[in-house]
């Protein structure tokens, strides 16, 4: 799994996640959200789209029209209420030569994104204001594109479980994920490449399904709200993980590092983060991180 994905000057580019959203639905001053980039063999693959998410990938020094994939794991806001914004922006910065966006999650995917850019969808009077305009064609041209402005033209499917996707070298496989069932599915997605498997679990609670999605992986990102120990006497440890469920399901997985996400702001503080951090390492004997916004690391 070391294998070297592609090569710049004499140093092997390999496989890397970026985190652009650490958080939840609650906003906080350093984490609101869930949405991260994977960078493998020279294309860029986005999971969730939360709040803030295209200007916080700007600021890890990505480009939206760089993202030819998007995976949703479900269709809460926290992990795509930015959707909208990353749309336009992708296409208004494009220059008509961009691949194709593609677009893949639980039903819901594709009326989500009719909705917002379809030709009734609610921001259409968006971008058939800059493919009519004069100032607007002027802008595009300037940026090197040639007139007529084309439309917004991105493919979304609706998904299960199973393979979903294969692409140069890379494949993404689905599990179900058990969080709020029957109100909304949800999937975890484990992403193969060159470098080693990526597992993305959304928000689930510990379960079969998404622990046999990642066995053996080289990582896996896991929701982890708060103190399992709180968790437990508030009642909120159903349907989610805390964190020794994180710690059991990446133990029982195999998985070599265990990046903790989807942090809600109790479990950030001090001292309840190091108190967490040592159950987690109690249970599980793999790599832990515990992660912030923007931060990246390589697989």
């Amino acid at each position: 799994h070391d294998l070297p994905i592609e090569t710049q000057g004499d140093h092997f580019i390999m496989a890397k996640v970026h985190v652009i959203g650490a958080g939840t639905p609650t906003p906080t001053p350093t984490r609101f959200g869930s949405s991260f980039v994977v960078e493998t063999s020279g294309e860029q693959i986005m999971i969730d789209c939360g709040p803030a998410a295209t200007a916080k990938m700007v600021q890890a020094g990505l480009w939206p029209t760089d993202i030819d994939y998007l995976f949703f794991t479900h269709h809460h806001f926290d992990h795509d209420i930015d959707y909208p914004c990353f749309l336009l922006c992708r296409w208004d910065q494009s220059i008509g030569k961009e691949n194709q966006l593609q677009v893949y999650g639980p039903n819901l995917t594709e009326k989500i994104t009719e909705g917002i850019i379809g030709e009734n969808g609610l921001f259409s009077h968006d971008w058939k204001a800059r493919v009519g305009h004069p100032l607007s064609q002027l802008v595009y041209q300037n940026r090197g594109g040639v007139l007529p402005r084309p439309a917004p033209d991105v493919f979304a499917k609706d998904v299960t479980a199973g393979k979903i996707f294969s692409g140069k070298d890379w494949e993404v496989t689905a599990a179900d994920a058990e969080h709020v069932q029957p109100f909304l599915d949800s999937l975890a997605y484990r992403l193969d490449t060159p470098d080693g498997s990526i597992v993305f679990t959304g928000d689930t609670q510990p379960c079969d399904s998404v622990t046999q999605l990642a066995k053996d992986a080289e990582v896996m990102l896991c929701m982890c709200w708060d103190d399992q120990e709180v968790m437990d006497e508030n009642g909120e440890a159903s349907f989610q993980c805390g964190t020794t469920g994180a710690a059991k399901m990446a133990q029982e997985a195999g998985v070599k590092k265990l990046v903790l996400v989807h942090i809600g702001p109790h479990l950030s503080g001090h001292p309840v983060m190091e108190k967490g951090i040592g159950d987690v390492k109690k249970i599980y004997d793999g790599e832990l991180l515990f992660s912030e916004e923007l931060m990246s690391f390589e697989v």
